[in-house]
C-alpha cells in the first residue's frame, strides 16, 4: 500500500491542524481496503478560541454520517477535550448518557455527533489518531489463531486489544490497558476482530505508519499464496432475480431494490462447496452488521422457501439473545449468496444496495483470506447480536419515514420531454427508480444516476423493448410500475384523404408499442410490490374530433387494451389505469407556432386558450406527472380499470 502523501499540498495545511486532518483522513478514504461508506474515524487535537475568546483544548473527530474520502471541515465536531478524558475514568456509562455528554461538550452545537470513539481518541496522548477496518488485519485476526499471527507480523511494536463492543466500553478497555504505557513503544493499536489505529503527532507520520502496518499485514497474506474464487455465470436468471426481490420485499415490509453482482469473483465464491457453512458465521468486522446483518440468506432452488427459512432462523437469532426490552428488526436478509448466479445485496435505494455490495466484495474476499490460514472465525453470535442491537441503533428505530414509492421500480416510456419526463421525474420524487426510454438519444444523460437508468429505445422495434425491459430488472431487481406514455400526434388528415403511412404509423407507435411493452413486462410485474400499469391516453377518447382518426382510434384501441388488461391481469394483483391528458401545452407538440393558430381558429388569445376549460386554468405536464405518482401510491392500491381525466373539466367529456 503505497503512501500518497503531497508535500506541496500539506504544506498548504501546516498552519491549520483541522485542514491537515481533512487531508490525510481523505488519504485514507481513498484506499477501499480500508474504510468503506463511514467506516473508520480519525481526529486532531488541537486548541482553539470558544465563542467568548477562552482557550479552550479540544478534539476534532469525525462526525457520524460523515465519509473519509469526501470528509470536510464540517465533517469534525469539536468536543472539550477534558470532558472526554475525564469520560474515560467512569466506571460506567452508557452509550446513550456517552452521546448526549459528547454532544454537551461540543463547542457548536450544530456540528455532526462525534463519532462513538471519541474517548478513545481523546485517550491516546497524540496529536492525529487514525483508525481503519483494514481488510488484511481483520481477516488475520478473524482466525483461530489470529492472535499468534499478529505477534509474529508485529512483534511488540502494536498494542493488541482483544475484541468488545466499541464505544464507552472499547475506550475503557484501553484505558485500562495503557495507564501505565510507555506509549513510545508503539507504532499502533491492533484491535481484534475490528480493525487498526495509529497515532503520531505528526500527521504524515500518523498516516504513513498506518499504511506500513496494513502493507506488512497484506504482504504477510500474499506469502500464504491463497486463490480466491472465480467462475463464470453461465445465464442470467433475471426472473428468479425479480423472485428473490420479491420475496425478500414481502419479509421486509417494504419495497427493496436489488442488485446482482455476477462478476467472477462473486459468482466463483457462491460456487463454493462449502459456501453455506462459510457465508454463514458472521461479518468481516462487526460494524458491517448494521449494514449486512449477521449472515446472507443463501438462495437454494426453491427461492420463496429459502427466504422464509432465513426468516424463522433469523426470529430465532433474536429470541435467543434479546433482553425481553429490545423490539426486533425485520427479518429479511441485506445480501443473498445464490449459486450459479453470483452475489446480490437488497436496499431501499439503489445507492444503499450498492455500499452494501461494496462490503460485500471485500467480505467473501476476506473471508478465503481467513479460511485459508486456518479458518473464518469472526466474533460470536452474541457480540455480533449486541453490535446489531446496540441502544445507540435501536434509538433510530422509528426516526426516519420512507417516502410513498420507495423502493419502488418503474418504467416510463417516452420520458426525454413533456409528460413522460414530467412522469419520471415526479415518480423519482416520490422514492422510485425509473428506467426512463426515449428514442431520442439525449435520454442517457437526461437520466444518469443511481435512481434513474435512460436508455435509448425505439419503442416500435419490439427486441429493442424487450431489452429495456431486462436491462431494467438487471439494474434494480424488478418492475412494479409500468408508465406506457411513448406517442405521437399525427397530422391532421381527413379520413377520406388519409395517407397510409399516417394510419399505420400512428397504430404503431400509439397502439401496437404498448401491447408489446405490456406483453413483455408482464412477468415481471407478476413478481412486482403492489403491480400497476399507466396508460397515457387522451382526451381524443371520450371526445374525438375531425381530423384525428388516426391518433383517435390509435387512443381509443389502447383504452379498450387498458380495460381488457385490468381484467386479465386483476387476478395476480396488477392495477390498469388510464389517464386522459387534454392540452398539455407544455409538450413538444405545441410549439408557439401551433399554439397561436389554434387560438386563432377559436378567436381566443393564446393565454384565453390555454385556460379554455371549466375550471379556467392551464394544465402541465407537471401536473399529469403528479397524478401519474399518486396512482402508482398506496392511495390508489385498491383501484384498477379506472379512466380519469385530467383536461380542467372538458364539456364535451362531461
Amino acid at each position: 500500500m503505497k503512501s500518497q502523501w503531497n508535500e506541496k499540498l500539506a504544506q498548504g495545511f501546516a498552519h491549520d491542524p483541522l485542514k491537515l486532518r481533512v487531508y490525510t483522513s481523505r488519504l485514507l478514504g481513498l484506499e477501499s481496503s480500508l474504510v468503506l461508506h463511514g467506516g473508520g474515524n480519525t481526529s486532531v487535537k488541537a486548541t482553539v478560541k470558544d465563542f467568548y475568546g477562552d482557550t479552550q483544548e479540544v478534539l476534532y473527530i469525525k462526525g457520524s454520517g460523515w465519509d473519509l474520502a469526501t470528509i470536510e471541515e464540517a465533517g469534525f465536531a469539536a468536543v472539550r477535550l477534558a470532558v472526554l478524558k475525564r469520560m474515560a475514568m467512569m466506571d460506567k456509562l452508557s452509550d446513550t448518557n456517552m452521546v448526549r455528554e459528547q454532544r454537551a461538550a461540543m463547542l457548536n452545537p450544530n456540528a455532526p455527533n462525534p463519532s462513538v470513539e471519541a474517548i478513545l481518541h481523546a485517550i491516546i496522548p497524540f496529536k492525529f489518531v487514525d483508525h481503519t477496518h483494514t481488510d488484511a488485519i481483520v481477516a488475520i485476526t478473524n482466525t483461530p489463531d489470529g492472535l499468534k499471527r499478529i505477534q509474529s507480523i508485529y512483534g511488540e511494536r502494536v498494542l493488541i486489544v482483544p475484541y468488545v463492543m466499541p464505544g464507552f466500553v472499547l475506550a475503557r478497555k484501553v484505558y485500562e490497558m495503557t495507564r501505565n504505557l510507555d506509549w513510545t513503544k508503539y507504532q499502533g493499536i491492533v484491535l481484534l476482530n475490528h480493525g487498526l489505529f495509529t497515532f503520531a503527532d505528526d500527521a504524515k507520520k500518523s498516516y504513513e505508519d498506518h499504511l506500513k502496518l496494513v502493507t506488512q499485514a497484506e504482504q504477510y497474506i500474499a506469502k500464504q499464496k491463497i486463490s480466491l474464487a472465480k467462475a463464470k455465470s453461465v445465464n442470467t436468471n433475471l426472473l428468479g432475480l425479480a423472485q428473490l426481490r420479491h420475496a425478500i420485499s414481502r419479509a421486509q415490509h417494504a419495497a427493496v431494490i436489488a442488485r446482482l453482482d455476477d462478476t467472477a469473483a462473486s459468482v466463483g465464491f457462491a460456487n463454493l462447496s462449502n459456501v453455506k457453512s462459510l457465508a454463514t458465521v458472521g461479518t468481516l468486522t462487526p460494524d458491517h452488521v448494521i449494514r449486512t446483518k449477521p449472515t446472507p440468506v443463501i438462495v437454494e432452488k426453491n427461492i420463496d422457501a429459502s427466504v422464509e427459512h432465513y426468516s424463522t432462523k433469523y426470529q430465532q437469532y433474536f429470541n435467543a439473545h434479546t433482553n425481553g426490552k429490545l423490539k426486533c428488526l425485520d427479518v429479511a436478509p441485506r445480501w443473498a449468496v445464490w449459486p450459479g448466479q453470483g452475489t446480490v445485496s437488497f436496499g431501499a435505494s439503489l445507492k444503499e444496495a450498492l455500499i452494501s455490495a461494496d462490503i460485500i466484495e471485500h467480505t467473501i474476499k476476506a473471508i478465503q483470506w481467513s479460511q485459508a490460514m486456518g479458518g473464518w472465525k469472526p466474533i460470536s453470535t452474541r457480540d455480533i447480536f449486541e453490535m446489531e442491537y446496540w441502544e445507540l441503533e435501536q434509538a433510530k428505530l422509528g426516526k426516519s419515514k420512507a417516502l410513498p414509492l420507495q423502493g419502488k421500480i418503474a418504467l416510463v416510456t417516452g420520458a426525454a420531454s413533456g409528460i413522460g419526463k414530467a412522469c419520471a421525474e415526479r415518480l423519482m420524487a416520490q422514492g422510485a427508480h425509473v428506467a426512463a426510454l426515449d428514442i431520442n438519444p439525449a435520454i442517457k444523460e437526461q437520466f444518469k444516476t443511481t435512481q434513474a437508468l435512460g436508455m435509448m429505445c425505439d419503442v416500435t422495434d419490439e427486441q429493442s423493448l424487450a431489452d429495456a425491459v431486462d436491462r431494467t430488472v438487471k439494474q434494480f431487481g424488478g418492475l412494479d410500475i409500468l408508465v406506457s406514455n411513448a406517442g405521437i400526434f399525427t397530422p391532421s388528415e381527413n379520413i377520406d384523404a388519409m395517407h397510409a403511412k399516417t394510419w399505420d404509423k400512428s397504430i404503431a407507435i400509439n397502439l401496437t408499442s404498448h401491447q408489446r411493452l405490456m406483453t413483455h413486462s408482464a412477468k415481471y410485474l407478476n413478481l412486482g410490490i403492489d403491480p400497476t400499469i399507466i396508460i397515457i391516453a387522451s382526451k381524443n377518447v371520450p371526445a374525438p374530433g375531425p381530423g384525428a382518426a388516426a391518433y383517435s382510434v390509435a387512443k381509443a384501441g389502447l383504452t379498450q387494451l387498458a380495460r381488457v388488461a385490468a381484467l386479465e391481469m386483476g387476478a395476480q394483483g396488477i392495477r390498469v389505469n388510464v389517464v386522459h391528458p387534454n392540452q398539455v401545452f407544455d409538450t413538444a407538440i405545441w410549439t408557439p407556432e401551433v399554439l397561436a393558430k389554434r387560438a386563432k381558429n377559436y378567436g381566443l388569445s393564446i393565454e384565453q386558450y390555454k385556460t379554455n376549460n371549466i375550471l379556467k386554468t392551464e394544465i402541465t405536464s407537471y401536473d399529469v406527472g403528479e397524478l401519474v405518482a399518486t396512482l402508482a401510491g398506496p392511495i390508489f392500491n385498491k383501484t384498477t380499470g379506472a379512466q380519469i381525466s385530467i383536461d380542467g373539466g372538458n364539456d364535451r367529456v362531461i
